[in-house]
């Protein structure tokens, strides 16, 4: 099963592609991982329409069987969570135009699945993703939480018996 995980963001948007293999307690490996990102000069609906654009090429040629996103977290002012929660609808429509279910995981959820609790930092994050995943470089931060989302959809989520939807043969 591949999953695409996704931070998003209305400037940029985190992406990481990770793949799992085998059966049980699966092995994920790293497939993809980078940031679409749209300038910051540019009014909020057209940064929107520029990262959908980038996300829609990235699902046609990566074919994720499934998408996890991180949710909207409290705690941040009003304007910060309707930027997030539109960046997050042009994702959802996205991966909806693909066919695609997406899952909402909060973020201490996330760094709870990869770092073992709920509080981690970005850094280590970033180290332990790199680590799971055999990186030689660790990625950017919005690549790494991205890949985070990834890791804690495929630890958490129902695996299937096939471990692929066969739309990518």
């Amino acid at each position: 099963m591949r999953i695409l995980g996704i931070d998003p963001g209305t400037l940029r948007l985190g992406y990481g592609v990770i793949e799992c293999v085998g059966t049980g307690a699966a092995k994920v490996e790293y497939v993809e991982c980078g940031v679409i990102s749209a300038p910051a000069r540019h009014a909020r609906t057209l940064r929107l329409a520029e990262i959908g654009r980038g996300l829609r090429e990235l699902m046609t040629e990566l074919r994720p069987d499934a998408v996890a996103m991180e949710e909207a977290f409290h705690g941040v002012n009003v304007q910060s969570a309707l930027a997030l929660g539109e960046a997050r609808g042009v994702a959802i429509l996205v991966a909806a135009e693909h066919g695609v279910t997406v899952t909402g995981y909060p973020p201490a959820t996330v760094k709870k699945a990869v770092v073992g609790h709920g509080r981690a930092s970005k850094q280590q994050i970033g180290f332990l993703v790199r680590a799971l995943l055999a990186m030689r470089r660790t990625p950017e931060p919005d690549a790494a939480d991205a890949l985070a989302i990834a890791i804690c959809h495929a630890r958490r989520a129902p695996r299937r018996q096939s471990g692929s939807t066969g739309r990518r043969g």
